[in-house]
């Protein structure tokens, strides 16, 4: 497996795995449960997976998952679960649209991300009825699995990085690696064997304090498409790195206004940050009312509000879309960028300059041609029409 898609699988003592306090205290709760029959827990969704027990949550059911319904897209977060398992269980860590699968499978001694190759490692440690913390993380394009035992301390853990494609059809720059970006909610189950016990979950975002979060769809998800060696031109990234590490971006592919709606509110409101970007409405459904609504509640948080234009885009719907959103931006007398002006032949933002995005050739399927997924060109250009048009969130 090359080297430059995975990262190196290892096994460690207590002294090696321990985190420094700093980074602890650094972290965000996002989510927090106990697993018993003494309590109820309406967002876990059990589909029959299994039942509660005075220990915790007994999964027996083999091909059927538990989710835990709260919609997480932060590009920097994690899920802990505190578990025992069986001793020929196969326990499943996985996200609920399938993109994303980790296992521990304790009858054979290994842990292992779902890429093509496997990306795996043998955990000699592994036996049944211990408690082990199962961690699974997602940042950017890396996806962690880390085990922990919490009696002796030894740990393992294995990293695989999504490589993207760049276009698509006779757009495709390489073939790249999949890992997932870990869509939408986490799920977990059995796979294999007989039984596993979760006693708590956790979610935590890994910066509790940031200058800026940065909403909205897969233009706000560079990481589920760029080759990794671009991936630092991405416009998302060249903000984050401007602002030394002080902000965390959170989009999802696919996205309309309505599902930011959903998901940020579990996750703005155990974050302070000073500034809340917002772009989204590349994939339709903005309006008037569900953006006030959006730029209302992230004033309630005690947040300043920043809502961009679209960049330009092959259909021209930036045109229409950001008349909207610059309406919304004069009502609460709030800032935004431009990133139509500089995405467009003329800087005018009226006809997108191919050059600046990835060519997404969908000819012999839709029978479409895209040109809405900034690549390094057009990352670069937007990042720098940021230090133009809102200079106040680098001050």
């Amino acid at each position: 497996m090359s080297a430059s898609r995975t990262m190196a699988a290892g096994l460690y003592t207590d002294k090696n795995v321990k985190e420094k306090p700093a980074v602890s205290r650094n972290r965000a709760v996002l989510y927090e449960k106990r697993l018993n029959s003494r309590s109820v827990i309406p967002e876990l969704q059990l589909h029959e997976a299994g039942q509660y027990t005075r220990e915790g949550l007994k999964i027996t059911r083999k091909d059927s998952i538990v989710r835990l319904n709260r919609f997480y897209a932060l590009a920097e977060r994690m899920v802990q679960y505190r578990v025992s398992f069986s001793a020929d269980a196969k326990a499943s860590f996985r996200s609920s649209e399938g993109d994303f699968n980790a296992f521990v499978d304790v009858a054979n001694k290994k842990i292992a991300i779902g890429t093509n190759p496997v990306t795996e490692q043998s955990v000699p440690f592994l036996k049944e009825n211990r408690d082990y913390l199962v961690e699974v993380y997602h940042i950017y394009q890396q996806a962690k699995l880390r085990i922990v035992d919490l009696a002796s301390g030894e740990a393992a853990e294995i990293s695989a990085i999504n490589d993207g494609s760049g276009g698509a059809g006779k757009g495709v720059l390489q073939p790249g690696f999949s890992v997932g970006m870990q869509w939408d909610y986490y799920c977990f189950g059995i796979a294999g064997g007989t039984s596993m016990l979760v006693k708590q979950i956790k979610v935590f975002a890994l910066k509790k304090k940031v200058k800026v979060l940065i909403y909205g769809d897969s233009i706000t998800q560079p990481e589920g498409y760029f080759p990794t060696k671009d991936f630092p031109l991405a416009w998302t990234q060249q903000i984050i790195n401007r602002l030394g590490g002080n902000a965390i971006s959170s989009g999802r592919g696919g996205g309309r206004i309505d599902m930011v709606l959903n998901y940020i509110k579990n996750e703005l409101p155990f974050i302070k940050t000073k500034y809340v970007m917002v772009t989204i409405g590349t994939n339709g459904g903005n309006t008037e009312a569900n953006l006030s609504e959006l730029v209302s509640y992230i004033k309630s948080q005690g947040a300043i509000p920043i809502l961009n234009n679209i960049p330009s885009n092959e259909s021209g719907t930036q045109k229409e879309n950001n008349r909207i959103i610059e309406n919304v931006r004069a009502k609460f007398g709030i800032n935004g960028c431009k990133f139509d002006l500089a995405t467009s032949v003329k800087g005018d933002g009226q006809e997108v300059d191919k050059t600046t995005m990835y060519w997404e050739d969908y000819a012999k399927s839709y029978g479409w041609q895209i040109y809405h997924h900034p690549n390094e060109k057009g990352g670069t250009k937007m990042f720098e029409q940021t230090l133009v048009d809102i200079p106040e969130i680098y001050q």
